[in-house]
């Protein structure tokens, strides 16, 4: 019997982090939550990074995950906005640090890959295979809600497949007695 599994999918962003909050139970997908952290373009950045580590801090107070799951920071961008995305990602990164958690980095085309089958997937096709796969009545909305729950989904299905991996690891250099 699998575990159940709680990812918290977030996409990192200074003016709007999304996030996502999927359960992995028996190989079936729920999602339990999802949304976005908006701040006030006015704020100062420190005001709105802190407005982001309060969220997320009570994201993670109230569903308890297993683990934190991020989109990575996309270079194509110019670097006033891969900066901003960086910052960001740092509270998010530090929240899950003061709760003992894991965090995990995907690139979007492994999130898209995962989601779509295909890692060149377009927006409005990542919103429907979300809300395909937990089986949501309409699409998750605002954009960043949905890219966070695919980042979830994403972590949520690699991770049974991480753990197998470090179990076999384990069981290989126990027999052998060296690393797999």
């Amino acid at each position: 019997m699998q575990p159940v599994v709680i990812v918290l999918g977030i996409d990192p962003g200074l003016a709007n982090t999304g996030y996502g909050v999927v359960q992995r139970r028996s190989g079936r997908l729920l999602a339990l939550d999802g949304g976005c952290i908006t701040t006030r373009p006015e704020a100062t950045p420190e005001r709105r990074l802190a407005t982001i580590h309060t969220a997320i801090t009570d994201l993670l107070l109230r569903h308890e995950p297993d683990a934190v799951a991020l989109e990575a920071i996309y270079f194509g961008q110019n670097v006033n906005s891969a900066l901003a995305v960086g910052q960001a990602r740092g509270v998010v990164m530090l929240a899950a640090g003061q709760r003992g958690l894991a965090c995990h980095d995907y690139t979007p085309q492994q999130v898209k890959g995962a989601v779509c089958g295909s890692g060149r997937a377009e927006k409005d096709q990542v919103q429907r295979m979300v809300q395909s796969l937990l089986g949501l009545t309409e699409l998750p909305r605002p954009d960043h809600a949905a890219d966070a729950l695919a980042v979830a989904i994403c972590h949520a299905n690699h991770a049974p497949m991480a753990s197998a991996r470090i179990r076999a690891s384990r069981g290989h250099a126990a027999t052998t007695g060296r690393p797999a």
